[in-house]
C-alpha cells in the first residue's frame, strides 16, 4: 500500500512540474537544459560568498549526481531496468545481441547501414597497415596525412562549397565552431530544439545569446528584428532534421533571413546527410537551394558515414580560420586513420548507390504512416529515418523501452531534461536495412503494449 502510494506521488509530482513548469529549472539548470524560446540563454552569474558549511568537495553532492540517482530511485520504485549503457556484444545488420539474446535493433543510426559494408571495413583496415591505428598528434603538428586531405577535399565537393576540415568529435564540432568564431561583440541566435553542443559553444563564445521558438521563422525574425542592430556579428544555427522529433528545418525561410538581417547561417547537417535529398546531399538538395547561400555546413561522420568524428563546409577563409584557431582541432588529435578511411569509402558508397537513401526514406515514411494509423503521437516528425513516438512521462517510457526489448526490439527512451517532462518518447531511428516486414512487426508490437500500459494504469488507479 505505502509503495502504490508513493508511487502516485511521484507521478502527481512529475505532472505538476511539467504543469506549472518553474518548479523543475533548478535541476533542469543543474542538467544543462535549454533555455525557453525566446529568453536569453547566455548565463550572467551573480559573485556569491560560500562560508565552508555550504562548500563541498565531494562529488556525491553534485546536483547532477543527485539527479541520477533521483531517476535510478524512481525506476526502482516502479520497477523498471536502466535501459541506458546497455552493451552490444554483436550486431549483424539491424540485428544486435544484448545479454545474448537478439533483438531488432532501432537504437542505431547508421541510416545506410554501411557499418558492416565490406569496402568499408576493408577501407579502414588497409588504413592501418599503412598509417597505424593513430595519427598520434595533433594535425597542426604532425598528425596530418594523406587521408585527412582526401576526405575533406571529397566533403567539400559533395556539398558543393570551397572547402572543409574533419574533427575528431561532432560535439567537439560545434563547440569548436562557434566558440571561436563569435565573441562578446555579437548576437547568436540558436532554434529552441539545437543540440547540446551548440549550446555549449554559444555559452563558451560569450556571445549575447537568444533561443527561438522551435522551427518558428517568424520567431526568429522578431528577435533579429529586436537584437541584429546591437551587435556586430550575427549567428543564426539550426538543423537539418531534427533528433528528437524527426521534423526538418525552414531552410528556405532561415536563408531569406539570414541574408535580410546579413547574418551568418550554420546548418547542422548530423542527420540529414544521406537521408534528405534524392541522392543524400541533406537539406540544400531537399529544399532546392544553392549550398553556397548558407555559410556554416556542418555535419558528423558517425551516422550515414559509418565512421566518426564531425566535419565543417563551407568558404575556404571559414575553414583556415578553424583550422589555425579552433580548439578541438589544434589542441586535439587528428581523426584516427581507420575511421578517415571508413568515412571515404561510405561517401562513395553513398553517391555510388542512391537506392540506399530511396530505401531510407521508404522506410521511415512507411513506419510513420503506420504508426499515425495506430493511433501513435508522432508529434511532429516527417518520416525521414527519426520517427519518435510520445508516450507521457518518464515512467511510461521506461516501462515501455522494457517491455518492447522483452519482445524483441531494442528502443531507447528520451526523457526529461532531453524532451519535456511529459513528453518522454520511444525514438525509434529507421534504416536503409530494415525490411516492411520488420518495421511492421515493430508499430503492431507499439500499439499492443502502448494498449496493455493503459489496462494496467486503469487497474492500479
Amino acid at each position: 500500500m505505502f509503495t502504490k502510494l508513493k508511487q502516485s506521488v511521484i507521478r502527481a509530482g512529475l505532472y505538476a512540474r511539467g504543469t506549472i513548469g518553474e518548479a523543475a529549472r533548478a535541476v533542469a539548470d543543474a542538467c544543462g537544459a535549454r533555455p525557453e524560446a525566446g529568453r536569453l540563454s547566455t548565463n550572467y552569474r551573480k559573485h556569491i560568498s560560500y562560508d565552508s558549511t555550504q562548500s563541498s568537495q565531494s562529488f556525491a553532492d553534485l546536483p547532477h549526481y543527485r539527479f541520477i540517482l533521483k531517476h535510478k530511485e524512481i525506476g526502482k520504485l516502479f520497477d523498471i531496468a536502466d535501459p541506458f549503457y546497455r552493451c552490444h556484444e554483436a550486431r549483424h545488420g539491424v540485428m544486435t545481441q544484448i545479454a545474448g539474446q537478439k533483438y531488432v535493433n532501432y537504437a542505431s543510426y547508421d541510416y545506410l547501414g554501411l557499418n558492416q559494408h565490406p569496402t568499408v571495413v576493408e577501407a579502414a583496415k588497409a588504413a592501418i597497415e599503412s598509417f597505424g591505428t593513430s595519427v598520434s598528434a595533433s594535425r597542426i603538428v604532425a598528425g596530418e596525412r594523406p587521408l585527412h586531405q582526401e576526405l575533406e577535399r571529397a566533403l567539400a565537393e559533395f556539398y558543393g562549397v570551397e572547402a572543409s576540415v574533419a574533427f575528431v568529435s561532432g560535439h567537439a564540432t560545434n563547440v569548436s565552431t562557434i566558440s571561436t568564431l563569435m565573441t562578446l561583440d555579437d548576437l547568436i541566435i540558436h532554434d529552441d530544439l539545437s543540440h547540446n553542443s551548440v549550446l555549449v559553444g554559444t555559452k563558451l563564445s560569450g556571445a549575447t545569446a537568444f533561443a527561438f521558438r522551435h522551427n518558428d521563422a517568424d520567431a526568429l525574425e522578431a528577435l533579429l528584428k529586436q537584437h541584429r542592430h546591437l551587435h556586430k556579428r550575427t549567428l543564426i544555427v539550426a538543423e537539418g532534421l531534427y533528433s528528437m522529433d524527426g521534423d526538418i528545418g525552414d531552410l528556405p525561410r532561415l536563408v531569406a533571413l539570414k541574408e535580410k538581417y546579413d547574418a551568418w547561417l550554420m546548418i547542422d547537417e548530423a542527420h540529414a546527410l544521406g537521408v534528405l535529398g534524392a541522392t543524400g546531399r541533406g537539406s540544400a538538395e531537399h529544399f532546392g537551394i544553392d549550398p553556397t547561400r548558407v555559410d556554416i555546413w556542418m555535419g558528423t561522420l558517425s551516422k550515414a558515414l559509418a565512421s566518426c568524428g564531425g566535419y565543417i563546409a563551407g568558404k575556404r577563409e571559414l575553414i583556415d580560420v578553424l583550422k589555425y584557431q579552433a580548439p578541438g582541432l589544434v589542441y586535439s588529435v587528428g581523426l584516427s586513420p581507420p575511421l578517415a578511411a571508413a568515412a571515404i569509402a561510405s561517401l562513395g558508397i553513398l553517391k555510388a548507390e542512391p537506392e540506399r537513401i530511396a530505401r531510407v526514406q521508404t522506410n521511415g515514411k512507411l513506419f510513420l504512416s503506420l504508426a499515425r494509423a495506430a493511433g501513435m503521437d508522432t508529434s511532429t516528425s516527417e518520416g525521414y529515418a527519426v520517427v519518435s513516438v510520445i508516450v507521457g512521462d518518464l515512467v511510461n517510457a521506461g516501462r515501455m523501452a522494457n517491455r518492447l526489448l522483452a519482445r524483441g526490439l531494442n528502443v531507447l527512451p528520451i526523457i526529461y531534461p532531453a524532451v519535456p517532462i511529459k513528453a518522454a518518447r520511444l525514438r525509434f531511428f529507421l534504416t536503409s536495412e530494415h525490411t516492411p516486414a520488420q518495421i511492421r512487426e515493430a508499430v503492431r508490437t507499439m500499439r499492443e503494449e502502448l494498449d496493455g500500459l493503459g489496462k494496467r494504469q486503469k487497474q492500479a488507479a
